[in-house]
């Protein structure tokens, strides 16, 4: 499941993903809030994976489509902060984080607030 954090920092939008997240999820979540950022010109993303996350089938390719969508708005994409304790997730997000537009920073979820602080930083909101 994906929900939308309500307490984030002004010209920031923030997720939660836990236990098994569906094709659903990104589209009825993930997606509209990835849109209107865009729209506005500028996203800065915060996901917190906890670490019983996992993709459905239709999510992962769900994933692709928002990835590309990413891609062709690479311009718009300033920062995106993972937040996890989940070691394999911190491994792929060093590996493959430079697909990711923007800057990437990961932080363990102990430094929640410093990953928003890091996220608002330098925004024009």
């Amino acid at each position: 499941m994906i929900e939308l954090l309500e307490d984030m920092p002004e010209g920031t939008i923030g997720f939660r993903a836990t236990g098994e997240v569906t094709a659903d999820d990104y589209r009825q979540v993930l997606e509209p809030a990835v849109k209107k950022a865009v729209e506005a010109g500028e996203v800065r993303m915060l996901y917190v994976l906890d670490g019983d996350f996992k993709l459905s089938a239709g999510a992962s390719l769900q994933d692709t489509r928002t990835g590309i969508v990413a891609y062709i708005h690479h311009s718009e994409w300033k920062k995106s902060a993972i937040v996890t304790d989940a070691e394999w997730l911190v491994k792929s997000m060093h590996a493959f984080g430079w697909m990711v537009p923007g800057e990437l920073e990961v932080f363990p979820v102990a430094e929640l607030d410093k990953a928003k602080e890091w996220l608002s930083a330098g925004s024009d909101s």
